[in-house]
């Protein structure tokens, strides 16, 4: 099993060649990000083998210059407020200081993947993107991952991503849910969560080797 294999069997189903045609539309007619080239970055950076995290968030972000593909990461300098929040937890949680540059390619290429629920929007139009079909995607993608047969955590933030948790049966993975790190919400139950230690302890229990949440 590969992501590559994943998609190439999405491709031929009928749901995936309508949710093509609309997002090709959306690309020709407005403004969208990530970059075209870039939509299916998580599963591109992260090999399926070595899945060990997934860390599930809504859509991308919707700035010019910030979204590349994996969730909550970005390559520009200004830092958007739910990264900001996530490195302040991570920072708690985990009493170090974080090189908080942006860019978590360094986590995807540890067997994290960084993946929305939505893949792409429009400019400046959260969740824009929704009902075009990239939910049934990313329930298939989730579906694929839950039958690995080796432990995985899922970080599921926010309710978009907490929708998921019905095709999470497999008893080998650890489910971690909370509330979203956007300013919106990050004090209703992010601040405190601790995943990032939890995921650590959990992947260690299991003899797998822990995360660096640090570059």
């Amino acid at each position: 099993m590969s992501f590559d294999e994943f998609l190439k069997e999405e491709e031929q189903k009928e749901y995936y060649k309508d949710l093509k045609s609309k997002i090709d539309e959306e690309y020709k007619n407005y403004i969208c990000y990530p970059e075209y080239n870039n939509i299916f970055n998580a599963l591109k950076a992260t090999s399926f083998d070595n899945i060990k995290v997934v860390i599930l968030g809504q859509d991308p972000y919707h700035e010019p210059n910030q979204a590349h593909g994996l969730a909550f990461s970005v390559l520009c300098e200004k830092l958007p407020p739910s990264l900001k929040n996530i490195y302040k937890e991570m920072e708690d949680d985990l009493n170090i200081k974080i090189n908080q540059d942006g860019n978590l390619d360094y986590l995807a290429k540890q067997g994290v993947l960084l993946l929305n629920t939505l893949l792409s929007v429009r400019k400046g139009e959260a969740f824009s993107h929704k009902g075009l079909g990239w939910e049934t995607f990313t329930d298939n993608v989730i579906k694929y991952i839950n039958k690995l047969d080796q432990p995985i955590v899922f970080i599921l933030w926010g309710s978009p991503a907490q929708s998921k948790i019905k095709f999470l049966n497999n008893p080998k993975h650890l489910i971690i849910k909370s509330a979203h790190p956007s300013p919106l919400s990050a004090y209703r139950g992010f601040f405190g969560s601790k995943p990032f230690s939890r995921t650590n302890e959990f992947l260690k229990e299991n003899g797998i080797a822990p995360i660096k949440w640090n570059k």
